[in-house]
């Protein structure tokens, strides 16, 4: 694949996609222990047939951003959450988590090394940063590997739903995300490989995306696609769910933490399929999507419409508002949730 060159883009109107930048970060798990990390100009990579990865799915990844603020900074926002979650991720499929400081730093590397494909902070774009390990060793039996590369590669992005705010449609899917007790916690690619069939019958449909029901009694509201789920009361409350099968997101964390400040009394609890008329308004969040507004739920052919159809929420509105302003600078949130980036 071609190296993009940063005068070629149109930072105004990117789409959410890869693009082979001229830096990776790569580090390599041999005997036991993590060798030093090092930038890389070779985006591809060259593995055994036999890898682990490619069989039995022993592979991990993360997702987050770096936005460049007013003043030409960079920031990157709760590196330390992603850096521990995938550490977590890794350890449930008998993985070496990759030490949380070293991450931050490869994640910042390879900022650095890019910086010239970061959008402007009037683009309303962001450098998308995926962090991943897999197995190496070549492995016929099913029992984990002992050898492991950690990489960062980082892409220029624009909105994932190409409607930003504009409210849309989702349907529930009579298919689990992951299993009760499984890896829904856990974020590898064996969950979201599950998810595409779903996802694409939707499409399909004249849907957004899916609302993916808890795996025992298909009753529990548990992710959308792949982002979180929350709803506003008609009273102003803030819910989203409460499952041990939901991926612990951190912009959900962060929202919640957000909301408590604006006086929404936010609250993770359990939300049945059939008590969607207690809410106003409802929406989707992800470091990817960050906040997509949700127009309506379909659910064994009853649609439910939340605040609109075309317009979202105020309320909805308002916590978007706070957490961008929070990743591009404009605004201070609460302690260590931006990250500087130093550049050269």
């Amino acid at each position: 694949m071609t190296k993009v060159d940063a005068k070629d883009l149109d930072f105004d109107n990117l789409d959410f996609s890869y693009r082979d930048l001229p830096y990776s970060y790569e580090a390599e798990y041999h005997d036991g222990k993590w060798g030093k990390g090092k930038l890389t100009t070779d985006s591809s990579m060259n593995i055994s047939e036999a890898a682990v990865a490619l069989h039995y799915g022993e592979e991990v990844f993360e997702g987050l951003k770096a936005y460049r603020r007013k003043d030409g900074g960079v920031n990157l926002f709760r590196p330390d959450r992603n850096a521990k979650r995938m550490k977590n991720s890794a350890e449930r499929l008998l993985m070496p988590g990759y030490p949380e400081a070293d991450f931050i730093e490869a994640v910042k590397e390879v900022v650095r090394a890019n910086q010239d494909f970061i959008p402007p902070y009037e683009s309303g774009g962001s450098l998308y940063i995926r962090p991943f390990m897999i197995g190496t060793s070549p492995i016929v039996g099913v029992h984990a590997g002992q050898d492991f590369t950690f990489r960062v590669y980082a892409t220029p992005v624009g909105a994932y739903y190409p409607g930003g705010l504009t409210p849309t449609a989702f349907v529930t899917s009579e298919f689990d995300r992951a299993a009760h007790g499984g890896t829904g916690q856990a974020k590898v690619g064996g969950n979201y490989a599950a998810s595409m069939l779903p996802g694409e019958e939707a499409h399909r449909a004249g849907y957004s995306d899916v609302v993916y029901l808890d795996p025992r009694e298909h009753h529990y509201i548990e992710e959308l696609g792949s982002a979180n789920f929350f709803g506003i009361t008609k009273d102003g409350q803030f819910k989203t769910p409460k499952s041990p099968s939901i991926l612990p997101s951190i912009t959900k964390y962060s929202l919640l933490e957000l909301a408590d400040e604006m006086g929404m009394n936010p609250v993770e609890t359990p939300i049945a399929i059939d008590e969607l008329d207690q809410f106003a308004e409802a929406g989707a969040m992800g470091t990817a999507a960050v906040i997509s507004p949700v127009g309506s739920i379909t659910h064994k052919g009853n649609k439910h419409v939340f605040y609109s159809e075309t317009e979202v929420g105020p309320k909805t509105q308002a916590l978007y508002d706070r957490l961008i302003a929070i990743q591009y600078g404009d605004e201070k949130g609460p302690a260590g949730w931006a990250v500087d980036v130093p550049l050269d």
